[in-house]
């Protein structure tokens, strides 16, 4: 038990959880921005628009059961909106890590230079292979250097 409560807690320290709760909280805020905006500004819009009345209701067979269709329409908006939202945040997130990984390696073609493959004669000086032990051109022994 001891372990578990210790394996808990490196959990914890990680910051996930911490993260996951600001997520949740700030996805719960905005849910409650886009229900406001669908039920206080697009319903009445749609309201206007050839005198449709999306919070309507049907009555089932003279009961007192209804089927409450402008909720659902006002879901289904709800859903589009945060569907949309969700993906713009994705796509920004994934431009930028893009980026980032570009510049990252940039960066590191920058710093590191290839190694020389070519070096000069000493006697001569004469371009030849670096792991060349005598002169093509003046045929000097190398292998001293």
């Amino acid at each position: 038990m001891k372990k578990f409560l210790e394996e808990f807690r490196a959990f914890i320290a990680k910051g996930n959880v911490l993260d996951l709760a600001v997520g949740v909280i700030i996805g719960g805020a905005f849910g409650s921005v886009v229900s406001g905006l669908t039920d206080n500004i697009i319903q009445p819009l749609l309201n206007c628009i050839g005198g449709a009345n999306v919070q309507g209701k049907i009555q089932l067979f003279g009961t007192e059961n209804y089927l409450d269709y402008g909720a659902f329409i006002s879901a289904i908006i709800n859903f589009l909106i945060m569907a949309f939202v969700v993906f713009l945040i994705v796509k920004s997130v994934n431009k930028l890590s893009e980026t980032a990984s570009k510049l990252g390696k940039k960066k590191e073609k920058e710093e590191t230079p290839a190694e020389p493959t070519t070096k000069v004669c000493p006697y001569c000086k004469s371009e030849i292979a670096i792991d060349a032990t005598k002169c093509p051109h003046c045929t000097s022994d190398l292998s001293a250097e």
